[in-house]
């Protein structure tokens, strides 16, 4: 079946291919794969060329490194599974395209044609179609003009039969409609939180059969995670930051680096207003000194905010020269001017005075010392890595360490979650969460600079601790768990007083309402359940809200539905309705390619496949 008439769609498409092209093929010719290497495999009597799943693994890749803005490396792209979500669009694409063989869909030359012309890639200077840079486009990225024309006159034919497969999908309005009321119903309620005050009796005093019971029912709440015995050796620039000895020259020398830092001159604050001329400007300081005006009104009938005109605090040597002397000379807050400026004639408002400081070498040598030998420390530590390296690969142990070298040993039993002592470092905790009996030390860095090397000893398997060391948890536990069962039943009890004669407003409880919440509304200080609560809740009912400390009643007062006809109510729905139905067609199609795919038959060359793996690096 030919088609005569141009499709639209495939012109987008073609266009979208043929950029994809020239882009992906470079480096990627036929003759990367060998001689006889030219299909990754078959679905039906359509061959899939190697160029094909090369170019889209290329495009692919760059398309991730654009997303994230970071490279990646093939073998990293194949642990996010790539490459396989890379062969089954090719396979896909095989199986339409020898669909539109078997059905006999194709189109004419004048449409291949028209489509290569109105490619802005293939025109010549004078906007006309360039027979040589079309060839030669092509042949850098490996292709034949046969074979670039016969990839856009299969595009096109997959388009036509893509285009027949969801032509007239659209999303039932009977779903976009139920949503659209879902999704914008809101509801009002009353509701409280129960709290220990709210109990007809304060809680007893636990026996200890109570807390042996409540702790032999609930063994896992005290029972010590799996942990491991880690011995470690380190050493931190604060731990050898007293033995570093300080150079009273180097230190008079780091002061003299820093002087920007300890000898600030004076500084004021200071915003300016820049006029279109001399005479507007000279206007406005008339107006300001008369009293007429002020310098914010003027700022705002420029359309500006005084963010917008300040300066922040500045040296002399900040401003223009004019500038300088002019707001440098006032000795209270003022407005100076109009001062020329390279952006035109401006007012000056000076509006605090800083007093220049400095801070003299011996105010300032306690910190550069401690900042001084803790460099000093630091580059100490950096260069015993390799001496550390050297000992632990000659065989030598932790302790050995601590007697030969600067490093300090220490020991740990660490669990996940534990960050005290050398755990809060993150290095640490990941090193002690992947070590495993048996593996060699190995020297590791920490944040701060310092070094740490350490040894799994033993893995502790979980542990239930003693009841006595637990009492205290235990009855805090109990309490905790018996207040909650009491305000659940004391909440039980008040809905099932409601149901009869009484009403919420008749409890001692203090209530709040909520009016036109949405589905999504948050309610701060309330149960994170409540809102969900509401909307499942029908009118008029009282719900008891189990809570992870108690109990809350909720009662729904109002069912609001959404006002449909609304110009905005209808714009939502168009936009959702044309989601649903682009996701209406693309399943669809998914679901077609799937049923070509079993019919026609997949044979895939895994050979071939890594080849083309393994041009990537």
């Amino acid at each position: 079946m030919a088609a005569g008439a141009k499709n639209p769609i495939s012109k987008t498409l073609v266009w979208i291919i043929l950029l994809l092209l020239i882009i992906g093929l470079a480096g990627f010719g036929a003759t990367n794969f060998g001689g006889t290497v030219r299909t990754v495999g078959t679905v039906g009597d359509t061959e899939i060329p190697v160029t094909r799943y090369a170019n889209a693994l290329q495009r692919e890749l760059r398309s991730f490194e654009q997303q994230t803005g970071q490279r990646i490396s093939f073998s990293e792209a194949r642990q996010f599974g790539l490459d396989r979500a890379v062969l089954a669009q090719v396979v896909g694409l095989a199986a339409i395209e020898d669909e539109t063989d078997r059905l006999g869909i194709s189109v004419g030359d004048e449409i291949v044609r028209e489509e290569i012309l109105q490619i802005e890639a293939f025109r010549g200077l004078d906007g006309g179609f360039d027979r040589e840079a079309y060839e030669f486009a092509l042949d850098q990225s490996g292709l034949t003009v046969e074979a670039f024309e016969e990839s856009i006159r299969d595009e096109t034919a997959r388009t036509i039969l893509q285009g027949a497969v969801v032509g007239g999908v659209t999303a039932p309005e009977v779903l976009t409609e139920t949503l659209y009321d879902f999704a914008r119903e809101t509801r009002d309620f009353t509701w409280a939180q129960l709290t220990r005050a709210d109990l007809a009796e304060p809680l007893p005093e636990p026996s200890e059969e109570d807390l042996r019971t409540f702790y032999e029912e609930n063994e896992d709440r005290f029972t010590l995670p799996e942990r491991r015995r880690i011995t470690y050796a380190y050493v931190t620039p604060d731990l050898i930051v007293g033995d570093i000895e300080v150079d009273e020259e180097q230190l008079r020398a780091l002061y003299e680096e820093r002087a920007d830092q300890y000898r600030q001159p004076e500084r004021r604050l200071v915003e300016r207003l820049i006029f279109a001329d001399a005479e507007a400007a000279q206007n406005a300081a008339a107006a300001i000194e008369a009293g007429e005006t002020t310098f914010e009104a003027l700022v705002e009938e420029r359309g500006l905010t005084l963010a917008d005109v300040d300066l922040g605090d500045v040296a002399r040597d900040e401003l223009p020269d004019a500038a300088a002397e002019a707001v440098f000379a006032l000795d209270a807050p003022g407005v100076v001017g109009p001062v020329e400026t390279p952006l035109g004639p401006a007012l000056f408002r000076m509006n605090g005075i800083l007093a220049a400081q400095e801070t003299t070498f011996e105010e300032a040598r306690e910190d550069l010392q401690a900042e001084y030998a803790r460099d000093t420390a630091r580059r100490r530590i950096e260069d015993e890595i390799e001496p550390l390296d050297d000992l632990l690969a000659g065989g030598a142990t932790l302790e050995e360490l601590d007697e030969e070298t600067i490093l300090e040993t220490g020991e740990i039993l660490w669990a996940p979650g534990d960050d005290q002592g050398i755990a809060a470092y993150e290095a640490f905790r990941q090193a002690a969460q992947e070590v495993q009996e048996g593996d060699f030390p190995e020297i590791l860095e920490l944040s701060d600079g310092g070094l740490f090397a350490l040894r799994l000893d033993e893995v502790v398997e979980p542990t239930l601790q003693p009841f006595e060391d637990v009492e205290v948890q235990v009855i805090e536990a109990w309490e905790a768990a018996e207040t909650r069962a009491r305000l659940i039943a004391r909440a039980e009890e008040i809905a099932a007083a409601v149901e009869g004669d009484e009403t919420l407003e008749d409890q001692p409880l203090a209530l709040m309402t909520e009016t036109g919440l949405a589905r999504d509304a948050f309610l701060e200080d309330a149960p994170v359940q409540l809102v969900t609560a509401a909307f499942e809740g029908n009118e008029g009912e009282v719900q008891v809200i189990e809570t992870e400390d108690g109990a809350a009643l909720l009662r729904v007062d109002a069912v609001a539905a959404p006002d449909g006809d609304t110009e905005e109510a209808q714009q939502i729905k168009q936009r959702f309705s044309a989601q649903a139905g682009q996701g209406y067609a693309q399943d669809l199609v998914d679901a077609f390619t799937r049923a070509v795919e079993m019919r026609a038959g997949i044979e895939l060359n895994q050979a071939a496949i890594n080849a083309v793996h393994a041009q990537f690096p």
